[in-house]
Parts: C-alpha cells; structure tokens; sequence
C-alpha cells in the first residue's frame, strides 16, 4: 500500500541530533527517507535503528541542492521535510494529518520555534519564520542557492503562529557553534555573490553590518529577547561583515587607498541610520540625551581619524 506521509530528512553528521527527530515522527509518517552524505558518525545506524530507507549522496556544501534528489525517493502523496535538529510535537502533526484530507491544499507554510543558545526567541527576524515543510509531492521544488526559498506550484495555506503547531528547531547550541556556521556560510554566500556579478563598495564593509543589527535588533525588536536578542544581533552582523570581507578577498584582495571622503560619507550614514532606529525604539528623555552625547563623541572620533588620510 502506498504510503500517504514521507517524512524526507537530510544529514551529514547528525548522530547527536537525529534520534530525536525520527522518534517525533513517530505515528504520524508512513515512510522515512534519510539521505546521507557521507556521515563519519552513526547517523546512518540511527536511521536505520528507526526503520528509515537510507540513500546516499555526495556532500554538499550546503542541503539545498540535495532536498530534491530525497524527495525524488519519497513515495507518499504528502512529503514532511526536515532538518537534522528539528522535530515535530503532536499537535502539529494532528493539524497536519488533518490537512490531507483536503482537496484543496496543496502546500503548508509551518511556523517555526528557534531555540537559540537555549532560549526560544520571539523576535529577531526568528519567529514565526514560516517554511513550506509539508506539501504534496510534485508541488514543491527547492533552488540551489543556499537559504533559498523553494518554487511551488498549487494551492498553499499558512498555519496559526502559534507554538502548538510549529517545528521545533535547536538552532545554535552554542556561540561557537555559530561561528563555525558562519565561516562556513559566510564563504558559499560571497561565493555566489561573485558569481551574480556583485561590485564590493568600500561602504559595503560599514553599511551591510550596521543595517543587518538595525534590522534585527530593532525592527524585529531583538532587545526583548533580552542579552540573547543583542548578542544574536551583534554575531549576526559578525557574520555579514564575513560575507563581504570574503567577497573582497575572493576578488584579488585588491589593494586601494581608502577614500576618505568615501569613508565618512558611509559612517555617517550609518550613524544616522542608528540614530533613526535607536531613537525610534528608545524615545526615553534620558536615553535619548546620553545617545546624543555618544553620537557626537562618535562623530568627533570620526572626524579626527579622517584627518589623517
């Protein structure tokens, strides 16, 4: 009998993550696919040990290009896609179960809880972070590109953000773990940035990082997730700064006098774009006046450095 859920997961390396993930799709799909690439750990015997069909692909940088090919070995009407660190509660898989007695859905947009350095946050661009992770097989395609979102053709529905029907995600354990992310990911993203053509700008190098932590911290109010909001903020523009200095050396590392006119004029922009947020978010009469008095500081110490271009 053909199965109706396929549970398709990914891995390469996920002994310490796995068992729990398959134990959650337990009673709820009729078929697991794991593909692996060349795991060095017991991630395939863990898969085994949970009934999963276990096939083989070579390692990637990252898991994009390979979620077709798992998918391609599923044969459920309705495919469930996973990563390796995350995992379904039962309320989730109720609704979803229910969901494939309809007709007219053909995909599911599913909220995601991020569990960072411990903590499950509500803001920073981390919540509700919809994912299309279940849908019937043939109305979804994933791109190449890393962190791509996938083509989909059909009728879709977006679920409650609510954490009772949301993936589970042990996103970072640790800071280090970040890091080591980050350097990985940081050199696949300036990679196909090259590719795409993309001319580095001296202000890329100030600009980028300042309105990646403007965006996180304070538009998607990251200083309610308290100290982990602003150490996520301040390591999330570690990493895009990354990104560009990557770019700079995987184009010659090209030597070039620093502009000074160039330089001020992207640090000033950055301060005003800081000082928009900031003020914006923390309207507080004495916040605002020692802001102001550190602002004016950081001009001064911009202006006096310029002076020695």
């Amino acid at each position: 009998m053909k199965p109706l859920i396929s549970a398709v997961i990914n891995v390469i390396n996920e002994a310490n993550n796995l068992d729990k993930c398959l134990h959650s799709l337990k009673n709820f799909a009729n078929e697991i696919i794991v593909v692996d690439m060349e795991s060095t750990d017991e991630s395939v015997n863990i898969a085994k040990k949970h009934g999963a069909k276990v096939f083989s692909f070579k390692p990637m940088k990252y898991v994009e290009p390979a979620r077709n090919f798992a998918i391609s070995k599923a044969s459920g009407k309705w495919i469930i896609l996973l990563d390796p660190d995350e995992f379904l509660p039962k309320s989730l898989k109720h609704e979803l179960t229910k969901i494939t007695l309809r007709h007219n859905v053909d995909y599911v947009k599913i909220p995601r809880k991020n569990i960072i350095f411990g903590k499950w946050f509500h803001n920073s661009r981390t919540w509700p972070d919809y994912l299309i992770r279940f849908f019937k097989k043939g109305s979804v395609t994933w791109n190449k590109e890393i962190h791509s979102q996938p083509e989909t053709k059909g009728n879709g529905i977006t679920l409650l953000d609510s954490e009772k029907l949301a993936i589970r995600h042990n996103h970072y354990s640790s800071v280090s773990q970040f890091v080591i992310r980050s350097l990985r990911y940081s050199s696949i993203q300036a990679e196909e940035l090259d590719k795409a053509g993309t001319k580095l700008k001296m202000s890329d190098f100030i600009l980028k990082p300042v309105q990646e932590f403007n965006s996180r911290f304070f538009f998607a109010q990251g200083y309610k997730d308290g100290i982990h909001g602003l150490v996520f903020s301040l390591l999330q523009t570690f990493s895009i700064f990354l990104i560009y200095t990557k770019l700079w050396e995987k184009q010659g590392a090209i030597e070039k006098i620093v502009s000074r006119d160039s330089f001020v004029s992207a640090s000033q922009e950055a301060i005003y774009e800081y000082s928009y947020w900031f003020t914006k978010y923390f309207k507080e009469e004495y916040t605002h006046n020692i802001f102001k008095i550190g602002i004016l500081k950081l001009k001064l110490l911009i202006n006096r450095f310029t002076k020695n271009f």
